[in-house]
């Protein structure tokens, strides 16, 4: 069953969030989106409200986050909507804020998409000490996935956004606040989206006795707000080896995806695909994804076997408590 989610075709690299959810009524569905303010995050809240769900956004600026998502409103009239509430990743007191107003209003969800990330930023630490990337892309949804898990209905899901860059680095559970090796941006960022993939790997075996499936995403090369940390010419020069390898791999040029097209894995796994496919693996191109240890360009599909392994995942599970102070 599997393999042939795997192989299936139906939906692929440029399948967009429209065509993904075509035909699909989610009236009646509430889903919990991070990172309304740009856009992943909008367009997954777009689409999702225009196929008449209510929709929970977050965002650390709430006026950044209403202007962008006026977009959203359209849905409106199929009996979607938006509601936006304040959660910054970077400050555990404001997850445990945000978490506890949505566990006092008490409605459940039947998808939370963990969408919201930075990506290759300057050494920095966020407001509890953690290292940047690993801190907002990982504690920080630890912290609140875990907080309301409660309000995730049975048969529901978790969708965690995570990257092919997951592949740059080797993780280590060693030094995860770089205060003894040297700091280098991008492999923070491959430390924080391997986090995200165990993550979801230990979340699932979790929640799968609650009928709860958890899953991890690579929704592909965008040019979105994420690349804010990254130099023009620093991204050219990334164009040009990723080319070049696949060009090795007997492969075309690498070709950008749309927002529409980066954001359908996300609805794609939290919506179409069956639980049991997607739950504890590793998806992009809306299917899942074959592990492979091999040498392979930075933009070909696959996932490390090392961010799918069960005794990573629990060991970064009791690491993550002991770094947030709290017990899941």
């Amino acid at each position: 069953m599997i393999k042939e989610i795997i192989m299936s075709g139906l939906f692929g690299a440029t399948s967009t969030t429209d065509e993904v959810l075509a035909g699909v009524d989610l009236k009646g569905k509430r889903v919990l989106v991070t990172g309304v303010s740009a856009g992943l995050g909008v367009e997954t809240a777009r689409v999702l409200a225009a196929h008449g769900a209510q929709v929970v956004g977050t965002a650390r600026d709430l006026a950044k986050a209403r202007a962008a998502t006026e977009v959203v409103r359209a849905g409106e009239a199929n009996g979607g909507s938006l509601d936006i509430v304040e959660l910054d990743l970077a400050s555990l007191a404001s997850v445990r804020a945000c978490a506890d107003a949505l566990i006092a209003d008490g409605r459940p969800f039947d998808v939370v998409i963990a969408n919201a990330g930075v990506m290759a930023a300057p050494f920095g630490r966020t407001a509890d000490g953690f290292e940047t990337q690993f801190g907002t892309n990982h504690l920080g949804h630890f912290v609140l996935v875990n907080r309301i898990a409660s309000l995730v209905k049975s048969g529901g899901r978790v969708v965690i956004v995570a990257s092919s860059a997951h592949r740059m680095a080797p993780f280590s559970l060693d030094d995860l606040n770089f205060e003894s090796k040297t700091y280098e941006p991008w492999a923070a960022y491959a430390q924080s989206k391997t986090a995200n993939i165990l993550f979801a790997v230990e979340l699932d075996r979790r929640l799968e006795k609650r009928g709860i499936r958890a899953t991890a995403l690579h929704p592909g090369g965008i040019q979105t707000e994420l690349d804010r940390h990254v130099g023009a010419g620093a991204i050219e020069g990334m164009m040009a080896e990723i080319n070049a390898a696949l060009a090795a791999e007997g492969k075309p040029p690498f070709q950008r995806k749309t927002i529409p097209q980066g954001a359908a894995t996300s609805v794609w796994a939290g919506f179409v695909a069956p639980a049991d496919a997607v739950g504890g693996r590793y998806c992009e191109n809306c299917h899942v994804s074959e592990v492979t240890d091999a040498e392979i360009s930075p933009i070909s599909e696959g996932v490390r076997s090392y961010a799918l392994d069960p005794a990573t995942a629990k060991a970064l599970w009791a690491k993550s408590e002991d770094m947030v102070g709290e017990r899941f």
